[in-house]
């Protein structure tokens, strides 16, 4: 049996302890730099919502004006052009009110995702994970990904795909990757971006 002398062994025990100290704070400039891109993700989003409103704004005010200018040539013409230019302001708001409702639809369409995101925070829903991982060093995830989960256990980190509001639809997707050569899948629950538990697989 091997013997360690007890100055190798408080040697051996500073280097844990040195090692230790080391890991917490790397954890812990993890920790604020996770912050710190966060922060400004948030930045660069409120951004991105004043310039989208600055655009709208530019665009309507375009719009408004433009029908405003047909609008005072028609006073100014003679009155046997009053009829094509009537008509061609008619164009001018019908233009406008189809490239409004386009706005309208594009931005329904943005609020019904933030809506169902919401809704997905506060609701038990269901997800096929489909990996562990010790590290967190995963180049697939990325926070653009809509109906992904990325969700840490200690000391794993767990990546599920879909957002399914019964356990049948998870366990049919599930199905379908197996086929696909996922065969470590299963379906596990998930309520404010924690997973509750491992759902039976029938």
């Amino acid at each position: 049996m091997p013997f360690i002398e007890e100055v190798d062994l408080l040697e051996l025990h500073k280097d844990i302890d040195k090692a230790q100290l080391m890991n917490e704070r790397l954890l812990d400039q993890i920790k604020f730099k996770n912050k710190e891109l966060k922060r400004k993700k948030r930045q660069r989003n409120v951004l991105g919502v004043i310039a989208a409103v600055f655009f709208l704004g530019t665009l309507v005010f375009t719009s408004f004006s433009a029908g405003l200018s047909t609008r005072a040539r028609a006073f100014n013409t003679q009155e046997n052009n009053n009829i094509l230019v009537s008509i061609d302001s008619l164009d001018v708001i019908k233009s406008r009110i189809n490239n409004l409702k386009e706005q309208n639809e594009e931005l329904n369409f943005v609020n019904d995702f933030y809506l169902a995101k919401n809704i997905l925070d506060k609701e038990i829903i269901y997800s096929v994970q489909i990996k562990t991982f010790v590290d967190n060093n995963v180049t697939l995830v990325s926070n653009t990904l809509a109906n992904t989960l990325f969700v840490k256990n200690n000391p794993f980190y767990t990546y599920s795909i879909g957002n399914f509001e019964t356990i049948d639809e998870a366990r049919t997707f599930r199905l379908q990757l197996v086929k696909m050569g996922f065969e470590d899948a299963f379906v596990a629950s998930y309520k404010d971006g924690k997973r509750l538990k491992i759902e039976n697989p029938n």
